[in-house]
């Protein structure tokens, strides 16, 4: 009898522990074969002029991949690297080593499902099944209280439901061991200049450098903790930053339950600003199940753009190169050049600043922070976008959903802007 082989697809679950797929596998196969593919597309040139993944983001996935590799290797595994068209290459590599079966987790906008439909019809053509797994959020789509269909538009009545009548599955734990084929040519992890990127400059002023990896994820879960402890009665909390965990569960490298049991631990569940960002996470991708690539429309799923400024486009490289004149929203935005990251609050203000104040298209805001954040994902991203813009879920029905002031009534002399308005900022 035949060994059987299972192909594990890791896209944006670069992690061992708390991966379905790659425990399922484990169990099911005699063999497993770990595969990440660097897919062109997503290191292109956009229409609109952006590029799909700037330097940093790039920067931060490479160092993700690469601690998987190592943690695999450290199992006695591997993890097999190529660049290509996943459709070419995932069904190449299952012809290769004689797969039965290939494993991978499902997303939620329409490019990525694209590419998926790709693969699995490519598979189908050699009699191979593509298994699709959900794992991407706290609370897993089976466990809802309502179909997807029927997803509340208002996540203050989405919270209320999820929190009363669903519960988060426990974690999965690292399989024992990974029993691999042999593998002769696992493949050269791209370098950035591979990948037609340059080397992010380190800006002095950065103070919280991002690592990719599984290693560096649970590292900064545990000092989260350490540093948000209970005092009298209150949580202490970054406000300006929040967790910033937010790369880390983007590219997979720790998963949302993970994050949430590691609170519960700790006792920092109860409306704790950790849990919401979570739950915000899961309601935009679900949102994204209901409503798919509408939220890539000026119009939304509303029916009606806002109003934009005949000059948006010099009104768009002021704001995104910070030249605004607005020296908060100026900080906000050569902060996030220089690092591929700013606060919920920054993206909160400069992109109220964009659509209210400056009247440019929304999507043009969405689609700099899709080349500039290090943490992108499209569900947040353009959930929050659409949001902001008024052409996505009534903000009036949100009330959990962050407020901010005016960018012109923040002080000059706030110690924030006085260090990203120092004249050194690195913009173009």
């Amino acid at each position: 009898m035949s060994e059987k082989t299972i192909l594990v697809w890791f896209r944006n679950d670069l992690r061992i522990e708390d991966n379905e797929i790659l425990l399922e596998a484990t169990r099911r196969a005699d063999k497993v074969l770990p595969v990440y593919c660097f897919d062109p597309f997503y290191f292109r040139t956009t229409a609109s002029g952006t590029l799909k993944t700037g330097n940093v983001r790039a920067k931060f996935l490479l160092e993700s991949v690469a601690n998987l590799r190592d943690n695999l290797r450290g199992m006695g595994a591997e993890l097999l690297v190529r660049t290509g068209n996943p459709a070419e290459v995932i069904t190449q590599l299952a012809q290769q080593f004689q797969v039965n079966e290939v494993y991978h987790h499902r997303e939620v906008a329409f490019e990525e499902t694209g590419i998926s439909e790709q693969v699995e019809a490519a598979l189908w053509k050699i009699r191979l099944n593509l298994k699709h797994f959900i794992g991407h959020t706290l609370y897993h789509k089976e466990d809802l209280p309502f179909p997807i269909k029927d997803i509340p538009d208002s996540f203050a009545v989405f919270k209320k439901k999820v929190e009363r009548d669903s519960t988060v599955r426990h974690i999965a734990p690292a399989p024992e061991s990974i029993p691999v084929p042999q593998i002769d040519e696992p493949g050269e992890i791209p370098t950035l200049a591979d990948l037609g990127l340059e080397e992010p400059v380190t800006d002095p002023r950065d103070n919280f450098h991002f690592v990719g990896g599984e290693t560096e994820a649970k590292h900064r879960l545990e000092n989260y903790f350490i540093t948000h402890k209970p005092t009298a009665g209150k949580i202490v909390r970054n406000a300006t930053y929040g967790s910033q965990l937010s790369p880390w569960m983007a590219f997979g490298c720790i998963s949302p339950r993970q994050v949430y049991w590691e609170a519960v631990k700790h006792e920092q569940t109860q409306n704790h600003s950790l849990v919401m960002e979570l739950l915000w996470r899961d309601y935009f991708r679900f949102m994204f199940k209901k409503y798919g690539n509408q939220f890539f429309k000026s119009d939304g799923f509303r029916d009606d753009a806002p109003a934009v400024s005949k000059d948006q486009y010099a009104l768009f490289e002021q704001w995104k190169n910070g030249t605004t004149g607005v020296p908060f929203v100026d900080a906000c935005m050569h902060e996030l050049k220089a690092t591929g990251y700013i606060s919920n609050y920054c993206r909160q203000t400069v992109a109220n600043f964009l659509v209210k104040d400056l009247k440019v298209d929304w999507t043009k805001g969405a689609s700099y922070f899709e080349e500039q954040l290090i943490d992108y994902q499209p569900a947040s991203n353009w959930g929050n976008w659409a949001f902001i813009a008024g052409v996505g879920c009534d903000p009036r029905e949100n009330k959990y959903f962050t407020s901010v002031k005016p960018a012109a009534d923040h002080d000059p002399s706030e110690p924030f802007i006085q260090t990203w308005l120092d004249g050194t900022a690195v913009v173009s």
